[in-house]
């Protein structure tokens, strides 16, 4: 089965990562820092920034996939995809100063896993009953 919103989501978050390790690696060079973070405030932001999207996209790219699977894809979810990237793009632009990026960006995070988190657990309780057959009971 072909996950659409999930396959172009973890697309997206790769790239989002490889340009956030990009930024992460030109600060490196401006700040003449080779290993670590040295103590240089501006590198810390965009190193956690990184560390940041790491912390949360995997579980909400988990929490897409299941939902997709279990319900199918819906504009709902390809919707919720755009606004938790769009929000994963404006954090890193709060951690170098725009607050209103890191604002944006840590509420739909925090809004969006949560709603996926609760559509997660209440999907199999909201599914019609499925009858097992007894054979299929006994064999497992």
């Amino acid at each position: 089965m072909i996950l659409p919103v999930t396959l172009t989501a973890a697309g997206a978050a790769a790239l989002i990562n490889l340009w956030l390790a990009i930024r992460v690696g030109q600060k490196r060079k401006s700040e003449q820092v080779s290993v670590g973070d040295g103590g240089k405030e501006p590198l810390i932001a965009r190193m956690r920034a990184q560390a940041n999207f790491i912390e949360y996209t995997p579980i909400v790219l988990i929490l897409f996939a299941v939902i997709e699977l279990a319900s199918g894809t819906s504009l709902t979810l390809w919707i919720t995809m755009a606004v938790f990237l769009m929000g994963r793009v404006a954090h890193p632009f709060g951690m170098d100063g725009w607050m209103p990026g890191r604002m944006i960006g840590t509420l739909t995070t925090f809004a969006i896993m949560l709603g996926l988190a609760i559509y997660a657990i209440a999907i199999p309780y909201m599914a019609p009953a499925h009858v097992v057959p007894t054979e299929m009971l006994l064999q497992g």
